[in-house]
């Protein structure tokens, strides 16, 4: 199974990519993570947001292959411990398919995007910096993963 993040803003500091490179090159083979960065939709002083949220939509669906599982990142969408992230990953496991998580800009995911999600899954109710998430997200799935070969990591 291969995860990929579909995450909306481009350029992030070498602190993110290194953060995220240290959990990446733990995770196996079949388990492995992939980011590819979305460019974000045009704003500016009036920049009509629905208009940038429907680019950043269209750029995401262009991305998409069609045969994924599909997770939005949304602070509406279900929270998971890291204990049942790793019962979540082991079920997408199960299904066969690679896995594709969303998130969106600043303005969030556009609804239609959410609306063809399998799963909504909420970090946290706090609005977290983009780079941040990254790196979380890299972190926890390698602590579900270790969760689920038996890895001392996650104690």
């Amino acid at each position: 199974m291969k995860i990929r993040l579909l995450a909306v803003g481009t350029k992030m500091p070498a602190w993110v990519e290194e953060g995220i490179e240290t959990y990446r090159k733990r995770l196996p083979r079949d388990f492995s993570l992939e980011i590819e960065e979305i460019p974000l939709g045009q704003r500016g002083k009036n920049a009509d947001i629905a208009k940038a949220r429907a680019q950043e939509a269209q750029r995401i669906r262009d991305k998409l292959r069609g045969d994924e599982y599909i997770v939005a990142l949304e602070v509406k969408g279900k929270a998971w411990s890291t204990e049942q992230l790793a019962d979540e990953a082991d079920a997408w496991r199960m299904l066969g398919k690679d896995i594709v998580l969303l998130v969106g800009g600043p303005d969030g995911l556009e609804p239609s995007l959410s609306a063809m999600a399998d799963k909504a899954w909420s970090l946290s109710p706090l609005t977290l910096p983009h780079p941040l998430v990254r790196i979380m997200l890299a972190e926890q799935l390698y602590r579900a993963w270790t969760l689920l070969v038996g890895h001392p990591y996650h104690r």
